[in-house]
């Protein structure tokens, strides 16, 4: 008994809980709908923020490299909110649990921040007279609101993706990561589609009168509506006390605990990290500047189209460029849905002999899955195509000098970007619920962990209760260790928040990148946004000429993300080595 009795009293303290993790709905379907669907509005105001404010910031008067310049608060968010929410909402002992409250509040910000975006020459109007004082100032209002709304999109996007993973146990990463890749891909359509529309024709003037204001209305709306969705379908457990409960979490701490983390990340974990870093060099131009680019080359290239007679210039290029993105998200979301049921999920590669929980296909592909079945492609090697084929397409683009070329390029990027929605996640997911100590302390001085229930992977209201098992001999513990089964996702903030700094850091890269080629190719304000006005000392026709004749710096960058994405294929490859090693 001594002996027992000291070797618990060695073991790290673990947290303690009440409560269970639950999502409502009748069906596995609808529940994970439910689980994932804030991503829905957080998507849907990436797709606004990403169709529209770029053209936003040249018509007030930016150029090029200084929007890039802007473009840093995304990295920027994400190296400061993903790790730091991370660590806070790991340690939370809120009564509403650890990841709503962020995501709700971070919901409010984001609203107020899209509305303030919308109204920023009306804002600052009010109070200042026509003037370059007045110019200055819009200018800094609108850069004011997209810091403030990307900074806190960033908590809801962490919060989000770690109460997926706190809810579902192993067996089910892979299907909840699938499915927030179906949301974040309906999301995207959404976004987009409601871009290609005509506003003022359909809505007339009551949400703003311009397609910009009305977009952001309808923005923060979607956001505050999907993120209320997922925090009332959600309950989770609630932490009495973490681990080590005698350590304060104050910020030198926080601090401390993200870089020793992030330091000492175990291999495979590592392995991933590098692999997203390189990626996202290539994907940041992209997100941020496809939607312009098509809009500029159906305007530079085309004959008979022409800006300069447009009333609504910024809602034309974006609702051009709009239509590209939408179909990029119809082939995203059905590459969501297709390929999970031909993809072989990461659990059944590193644990032979385990129960395949790949979900039955809908009739409609059931042949087509069945063909594949028995030579399904890993996660692993489909990953690595997906950046291939993004660096295929993106090779092309400075050669493109049609709308219909530049939309099919944009278009064949939707299969790659459905992969990393899913794939990184997912084997992060595994990943850090494999290293999660499964035991939990109970009131009375035990503790006890959740065996999985073979028919129902996680729980929701109306199931039968799991079984719980009592820590009381020594071969318990010895069991627990090796049982790999649990979710508990005690540091999934933490994990995905530095994740997320392996996706911020490249985009610093891609906006000094971006900077300089933009700085080199097309200096000056934007001449299609800012027409009958001399640009920096020369007339316009000579700059719109200057600028059609060379190359577009957007394209550029897109061909310098691709080299990156091949450099991003070649990690995914060593990341196969190292799981073939380890496994």
């Amino acid at each position: 008994m001594l002996y027992r009795q000291k070797k618990l009293d060695s073991m790290p303290q673990s947290s303690s809980w009440t409560g269970t993790p639950s999502i409502k709905g009748s069906t596995e379907s609808i529940r994970m709908a439910l689980l994932t669907f804030s991503l829905v509005g957080l998507q849907f105001t990436w797709g606004i923020e990403m169709t529209y404010c770029t053209p936003y910031l040249l018509q007030l008067g930016l150029t090029k490299s200084k929007t890039s310049l802007v473009w840093i608060a995304g990295p920027l968010s994400g190296l400061v909110m993903g790790p730091v929410i991370g660590v806070l909402a790991d340690n939370s002992k809120s009564k509403y649990g650890r990841r709503r409250p962020f995501m709700i509040g971070g919901g409010i910000v984001v609203a107020m921040g899209l509305l303030v975006l919308g109204w920023t020459r009306e804002i600052v109007g009010f109070f200042i007279p026509e003037s370059d004082l007045r110019r200055v100032l819009t200018i800094t209002l609108a850069v004011f609101s997209i810091y403030l709304v990307d900074f806190a999109i960033n908590a809801i996007q962490s919060t989000s993706r770690s109460l997926i993973v706190d809810t579902l146990p192993i067996p089910k990463q892979q299907k909840g990561s699938a499915w927030a890749s179906r949301m974040i891909a309906i999301g995207h359509l959404a976004g987009y589609g409601v871009s290609t529309l005509d506003l003022l024709k359909v809505l007339g003037s009551t949400l703003g009168d311009s397609q910009f204001k009305q977009c952001t209305v309808i923005a923060a709306l979607a956001l505050l509506i999907s993120v209320g969705v997922t925090s009332w379908a959600v309950d989770e457990r609630v932490l009495i006390a973490p681990k080590d409960a005698d350590v304060k979490s104050g910020a030198v701490k926080v601090v401390t605990k993200i870089l020793k983390t992030t330091w000492n990340l175990p291999d495979r974990i590592r392995a991933i990290c590098w692999v997203q870093f390189w990626s996202w060099i290539g994907w940041f131009p992209f997100l941020f500047y496809s939607s312009t680019w098509v809009g500029e080359t159906y305007y530079r290239y085309t004959p008979t189209a022409s800006i300069a007679d447009s009333s609504d210039p910024l809602g034309d290029i974006g609702r051009i460029g709009s239509l590209s993105l939408l179909i990029f998200s119809i082939v995203t979301f059905i590459g969501s849905v297709v390929l999970p049921f031909v993809v072989r999920s990461p659990d059944n590669d590193t644990k032979p002999g385990q129960r395949n929980f790949t979900p039955r296909p809908p009739a409609a592909i059931a042949p087509l899955a069945k063909l594949l079945h028995t030579s399904k492609p890993d996660l692993l090697t489909a990953w690595m195509l997906s950046h291939l084929i993004f660096a295929g397409s993106m090779f092309l683009a400075p050669f493109v000098r049609s709308l219909h070329m530049a939309t099919i390029l944009v278009s064949i990027c939707g299969i790659p970007w459905a992969l990393a929605c899913w794939a990184p996640f997912t084997f992060m997911g595994t990943e850090v619920n494999r290293m999660t100590a499964p035991s939990t302390i109970l009131a009375n001085g035990s503790s006890y962990r959740r065996v999985p229930n073979a028919s129902d992977e996680f729980s929701d209201p109306a199931s039968s209760p799991s079984f719980l098992r009592l820590n009381h001999l020594d071969r318990d513990l010895e069991e627990d260790e090796e049982n790999e089964d649990s979710s508990t996702g005690e540091t999934a903030g933490i994990y995905l928040g530095i994740l997320n700094l392996f996706s911020t850091l490249p985009q610093f890269v891609a906006t000094f990148i971006s900077m300089i080629v933009f700085e080199i190719l097309e200096p000056g304000r934007h001449p299609e946004l800012h027409k009958g006005e001399d640009v920096e000392g020369e007339g316009k026709d000579d700059v719109v000429k200057k600028v059609t004749e060379g190359p577009n710096g957007i394209a550029v960058c897109l061909f310098i993300g691709a080299i990156c994405a091949v450099g991003a294929a070649y990690a995914t490859q060593r990341m196969r080595g190292l799981y073939n090693r380890t496994r």
